[in-house]
């Protein structure tokens, strides 16, 4: 294995531990858009630093008006994502929300059709369709078992989805002027300040001088956010997006023994099934995409 594949691998493989520091932070009190801050903010300041010491000139706009492209990004994707993500993870599972949040790339086909005018090619339908079935299998639609469905936990994990899909629709533009890694820290940075007026810092500031508090909430900002960003950008450069794109499919499957053996969360054959639905339709959209677009996991 190349070196590039394996710094990809390790990044996603990072993503898939973000559910361990979610679970752990919230048996602390705090809630899924508290969550949300924290790891905006821990992200920002490490990216920061990062780009300050190897590349500080890469810290600056080009113009003032690009900050619409990171109000994209970092509100409308990274906030409402994380946000559904944090939320379906606790109305659910670890891997139930992450197989739902791997219905982004199909939100960016759908949505590319429309903004970009990209054309929907039989390769591009089949994936739709394969990922509309691997969808109704994870949250137990198929087989017909109604009775079991948590709406409330299917539309979260499905806005995760969206969420992460328009982060490939505004970073599409920012690409024309900006880097990958600087996208995603201008992303972070914007973000934590849009973030700083919900915290409630009287009832939780002294929760965040606990140690353990800190770990966590460090420990989210800097491995399966800040490090496991950093490596897969330095492994994108050396690789094919599309190739990267395939690879970073390990972040379900890490997603899915952490849920399963650590906090011994119920994941059944057919839901299993569901996610290798999922995850092959990522995977068969980018063997056959010519033109593969920016992503950004979780």
């Amino acid at each position: 294995m190349n070196k590039a594949f394996l710094l990809i691998i390790t990044g996603a493989a990072l993503w898939g531990t973000i559910g361990w520091y979610v679970k752990n932070l919230y048996s602390f009190g705090f809630t899924p858009m508290e969550v949300v801050s924290l790891r905006a903010w821990t992200s920002a300041l490490m990216l920061v630093i990062f780009l300050f010491l190897v590349s500080r000139d890469k810290l600056k706009l080009h113009k003032t008006s690009d900050l619409k492209y990171f109000v994209g990004t970092g509100v409308l994707s990274i906030v409402f994502f994380n946000y559904c993500l944090f939320t379906a993870i606790e109305l659910s599972t670890i891997p139930v929300a992450t197989a739902l949040l791997y219905t982004g790339p199909a939100f960016v086909t759908i949505m590319s059709f429309f903004i970009f005018k990209e054309a929907l090619t039989k390769v591009k339908l089949l994936s739709l369709l394969i990922t509309l079935v691997g969808t109704c299998l994870v949250v137990g639609i198929l087989p017909v078992n109604v009775g079991s469905i948590h709406i409330g936990s299917i539309l979260f994990g499905l806005g995760a989805g969206l969420g992460y899909a328009m982060y490939s629709i505004f970073s599409k533009f920012a690409l024309r002027k900006y880097s990958s890694l600087q996208i995603t820290t201008f992303t972070f940075i914007v973000a934590g300040i849009s973030l700083l007026p919900f915290f409630p810092y009287k009832d939780k500031l002294h929760i965040l001088l606990n140690p353990n508090v800190l770990l966590y909430a460090f420990g989210l900002g800097l491995l399966p956010t800040a490090f496991a960003y950093i490596i897969y950008t330095y492994g994108l450069q050396q690789t094919e997006a599309s190739k990267a794109s395939i690879l970073t499919t390990v972040e379900p499957v890490v997603a899915t023994l952490v849920g399963i053996f650590v906090f011994q969360e119920h994941f059944s054959i057919i839901q299993l099934l569901g996610m290798t639905c999922i995850i092959g339709a990522v995977i068969l959209i980018q063997i056959f995409t010519a033109k593969p677009h920016q992503q950004l996991s979780p």
